[in-house]
């Protein structure tokens, strides 16, 4: 690699190098600083972030390859790399008061999202089998730590077991079908993969490294049938992390996910069917399972499991429309999805957790601003207008059409009215009974002011959903 090559492959990962070195010096600092300077870290952490997204805009202009081809500073990078940082900053803000009162509150704690979020900027700009697998990697081992942070919590603890052993299948498979893939193309460029083969039918060998990548790919979004994980994850891991996990790391999945689907080598195969099959399945499952739950956190870890198939549907459509519904989708579900585990956050006080449905029994007569709030997101991931999960289901619904799709958003749209019964029965909890107990929700100024900012763009985006599709649009295809 010649000096220039080498500045250019440096300019086109410069936020990623501030986050990985914003996290190395907080990380030092948490260590040798007092014990009540600890806010220091959580506003350097959120500083880190900003500084990060400030130079991913001033690289948005053009498109800058990197490091010989395995990463690249692109307009669809960019689109996610600009969700992770809602979803890191959000979190941040959320983790302050919650953090304090299950005694988490180490630097180690923000440090660990930091690296985290850098792994999950490298898998949105990852155009090699390897970067790729680097990126995964080193987002996957911070939250196999993050989820196992409380250390008092036997549940906890659990899941994180269960995470690490179950991620550390999920990577072998996945790094199998690398080699296959690598020892049939001799690359791992995804550009490259598909120059490499020709003929008609597939090669079986190859045909099997692709299954074996998409397997290992589709277990980071919880989509059936390598979704085991996902409930006793959720339910263990602190809300905080469960919050972040539900969106950043999922976002991150899927950004991999569209650029590996959509190499021409992976489009003549028969995968396609099989990504359907897998999409139906996941909706059928998180839809229905939900239907039980009586723990909040499970329930909204099978809402996250049917919302996952329902993006898959549209990487199932392709092209435009599709590739930009997805995108547009997991923008939504960023938003909404942070709020509502943002509204159990806020319930988090003393001994009181708020993890079970009856616990927001009468909510609405005592704190009806916030009561409204969960009213909002409860709505949207329901799909119900003019909220913005509405819209986000629409377009994909309107992909799938425009592509001879017909039977599968049938499909969706009656799941969708299945799932639409666990969120409204919610609403009826909060709204319909009688108050169970006096609510004493930990409402500091930075979840005030999360709560409010995921409530609008949830409003916001669902008032101009036409707006943000073009971004997702021009994020995709340069236009």
């Amino acid at each position: 690699m010649t000096d220039a090559a080498l500045f250019q492959s440096i300019l086109a990962s410069l936020p990623e190098i501030v986050v990985v070195t914003g996290a190395c010096i907080l990380l030092i600092f948490g260590q040798f600083g007092r014990k009540d300077q600890e806010h220091f870290v959580v506003w350097g952490s959120i500083n880190v972030v900003l500084i990060a997204a400030f130079g991913t805009l001033m690289l948005a202009s053009e498109v800058r390859p990197a490091y010989t081809g395995m990463f690249i500073a692109d307009h669809f990078s960019v689109f996610f790399k600009v969700v992770f940082y809602f979803a890191t900053v959000l979190t941040f803000l959320l983790s302050r008061k919650y953090a304090d009162v299950e005694g988490i509150g180490s630097s180690e704690y923000y440090v660990l999202l930091l690296f985290a979020l850098s792994g999950m900027m490298i898998m949105a700009s990852a155009t090699d089998l390897l970067s790729i697998y680097v990126g995964l990697e080193l987002m996957a081992l911070c939250t196999y730590v993050l989820t196992g942070f409380l250390r008092q919590e036997p549940r906890s603890n659990e899941a994180a077991l269960k995470y690490v052993i179950l991620g550390s299948v999920s990577t072998g498979i996945f790094l199998y079908g690398v080699s296959l893939v690598y020892g049939i193309t001799g690359t791992t460029q995804l550009g490259a993969m598909a120059t490499a083969v020709t003929g008609d039918p597939l090669d079986p060998g190859l045909l099997l490294g692709v299954v074996f990548v998409v397997a290992g790919l589709v277990f980071k979004v919880g989509a059936v049938p390598f979704h085991m994980w996902v409930p006793d994850v959720y339910e263990g891991a602190p809300t905080t992390i469960t919050a972040f996990m539900s969106v950043g790391p999922k976002a991150a999945a899927f950004a991999v996910i569209l650029r590996v689907f959509l190499n021409p080598l992976v489009a003549n195969s028969n995968v396609w069917i099989i990504i359907a099959v897998i999409a139906v399945a996941t909706m059928a499952l998180g839809s229905f399972v939900a239907l039980v739950q009586e723990n909040f956190k499970r329930l909204l870890a099978y809402s996250s499991i049917a919302h996952a198939g329902f993006a898959i549907l549209g990487v199932v459509a392709g092209g435009v429309d599709g590739i930009a519904s997805v995108m547009l989708y997991l923008l939504v579900y960023t938003f909404m999805n942070l709020g509502i585990f943002g509204a159990v956050i806020m319930m988090r006080n003393g001994d009181f957790s708020g993890e079970l449905i009856e616990d927001y029994a009468g909510f609405s007569k005592s704190h009806p601003m916030l009561a409204l709030l969960m009213l909002i997101y409860l709505f949207s991931l329901a799909g119900i207008p003019p909220t913005a999960g509405f819209f986000a289901k629409f377009y994909v619904l309107v992909a799938l059409v425009e592509r001879g799709f017909v039977i599968l958003s049938v499909i969706a749209v009656l799941l969708s009215a299945v799932a639409a019964y666990f969120y409204i029965r919610i609403v009826m909890v909060i709204y319909m009974r009688e108050p169970m107990r006096q609510f004493n929700p930990a409402l500091t100024p930075l979840v005030r002011a999360t709560l409010a900012f995921t409530a609008a763009a949830t409003i916001g985006i669902g008032l101009f959903p036409a707006l943000f599709l073009r971004l997702a649009q021009y994020a995709a295809f340069g236009g």
